[in-house]
């Protein structure tokens, strides 16, 4: 297992909706791959300003408190669809503390049940959601943004391994998807 597949400052991600999540863990289950963790429960609080001001910039600030990983991320997503810069923390209280003494409050929190996979240089996390359903999104991060491109396209081929197509693509966030619940 290796945390190198989380560095960089660009995410290429694909997200997809599963028709049948023991259906895509059946394919997984006949492809090479490593297991970060299965069954985690991630309890992630969205930061912004009373006027949403990130929001409205298309950027968003979330602390995320894993257990039983113990994992604790600070992650800031935005302008760009493909920024994405995560860091671990290791008090989450505090953390949130300083986004408030900074002006910022809790404008969404949000739990969800989330595995992560590595298959070669991607990493496949499989997500439920309560009242949204179950996702599996096909990642990389990179440094390289020349890459992003071409990373995607490899995406779209890894997917298509699982029976998925542009059909099962979700473009909204879980934080946008849970909004307009």
């Amino acid at each position: 297992m290796s945390h190198e597949h989380f560095k960089g400052q660009f995410e290429v991600e694909l997200k997809y909706r599963l028709p049948c999540k023991a259906a895509f863990l059946t394919v997984l289950s006949s492809i090479e791959h490593e297991v970060m963790f299965e069954d985690n429960i991630e309890s992630d609080c969205y930061f912004d300003t009373k006027e949403q001001l990130l929001l409205a910039q298309h950027k968003s600030v979330c602390i995320r408190e894993c257990e039983p990983s113990g994992i604790k991320l600070w992650i800031v997503k935005g302008p760009d669809v493909d920024r994405c810069q995560a860091t671990n923390i290791t008090d989450a209280e505090s953390a949130k503390s300083m986004l408030k003494t900074m002006g910022y409050a809790v404008h969404l929190e949000m739990v969800k049940q989330r595995s992560i996979y590595f298959v070669g240089k991607f990493h496949i996390t499989v997500d439920h959601l309560a009242g949204l359903g179950d996702f599996a999104e096909f990642a990389i991060m990179t440094d390289d943004e020349a890459r992003l491109e071409v990373y995607r396209a490899e995406l779209v081929d890894l997917a298509a391994q699982f029976g998925l197509s542009e059909k099962q693509l979700e473009h909204r966030s879980y934080r946008s998807m849970q909004e307009a619940k």
